[in-house]
């Protein structure tokens, strides 16, 4: 069978097991496409049609696993969730803003700003030089009155 022929006959059956499993559609979607990459990769050949089934099902089901472990590990919040939290609309502006800065600098001006430590202590969690954390920050505010400006 082709890999066109492979990805219409099983794609249906892998995605509602992946979404009962994740219960979430695009985690579902990512799970059947990585099945479906294993299954490229794959040099062995199967028994029969039930065998080849029967692998792809598994190797759903593992990716399945891995992927709600991965969340269980690295939990997430959504940004609505933050922002909603805050009653003040302003604050809420400023945290979206400033989670949409780069990741050096957002981790300097969160530290700095938010957990109030001091630039050397900001340039010892981050590896950096005292230097590069002041120009961190000055980068952020840049960036942040840029973005709420036009906000």
């Amino acid at each position: 069978m082709t890999i066109e022929e492979i990805v219409t006959k099983y794609s249906p059956m892998l995605y509602r097991i992946c979404v009962v499993m994740l219960g979430n559609e695009t985690d579902a979607q990512d799970a059947v496409q990585d099945t479906i990459c294993k299954y490229l990769e794959r040099t062995k050949g199967f028994r029969d049609a039930e065998h080849e089934k029967a692998w792809l099902i598994k190797v759903a089901q593992n990716r399945c696993i891995d992927m709600r472990r991965f969340h269980l590990r690295h939990p997430q919040v959504e940004l609505s969730t933050i922002t909603a939290s805050y009653e003040d609309p302003e604050y809420s502006d400023i945290l979206t803003q400033l989670v949409a800065l780069p990741i050096p600098v957002k981790a300097a001006v969160y530290l700095y700003y938010i957990e109030g430590y001091k630039t050397k202590e900001v340039s010892e969690i981050l590896g950096v030089s005292v230097n590069a954390v002041k120009k961190r920050l000055q980068r952020g505010r840049k960036l942040l009155r840029l973005r709420l400006e036009e906000g």
